[in-house]
């Protein structure tokens, strides 16, 4: 893998349902929200219903804000998609959850590294959830893809969740 920017950090987060991947993701968005970044979303599947469902069960500060981000599916392998969806607000950070199967995550990865060539001081956090179904036995490579892994508990180094884990070269 080519060594990214330092303007771009990279998570990591594996579910085994919808309602996990809503019920991991809602706090740590409204802390984003809370750190004026700018959230958006790739989805391959609708979560629309169960974020809304959640939302109306928490108490978040930034439940308003949240509702407005699109729960619904999107074509990010699409370079057009992700190069209009990233130029809205460049100049102010930017997470980005890409949430899919596999080959999703990989093609729409690669567009926003395309379009974020050249643009060392726009800063990205973007985060690839998937679905542990999905990746079976590939779980070092998509680890080694990363920086970090978000889980239940927040953002957290690979080293602290998978005990015995190294980096390969």
């Amino acid at each position: 893998m080519e060594e990214r920017e330092k303007s771009m950090e990279t998570l990591c987060s594996f579910y085994v349902s919808d309602w996990h991947i809503v019920t991991m993701l809602l706090p740590y968005i409204n802390a984003q929200i809370n750190e004026n970044k700018k959230v958006s979303t790739i989805l391959e599947k609708d979560i629309e219903m169960r974020v809304l469902e959640l939302l109306g069960k928490l108490n978040l500060k930034n439940e308003e804000k949240m509702k407005q981000i699109n729960w619904k599916p999107t074509n990010g392998y699409k370079y057009e998609v992700v190069h209009q969806m990233l130029d809205e607000e460049k100049e102010k950070p930017q997470v980005i959850l890409v949430c899919g199967n596999r080959d999703f995550i990989e093609k729409t990865r690669q567009n926003i590294e395309k379009w974020k060539q050249g643009k060392e001081k726009v800063q990205l956090k973007l985060i690839d959830c998937y679905e542990v179904t999905e990746f079976n036995c590939h779980i070092q490579e998509i680890l080694d893809q990363h920086d970090k892994i978000l889980n239940t508990s927040g953002e957290r180094e690979i080293v602290d969740v998978f005990e015995g884990y190294q980096k390969k070269a």
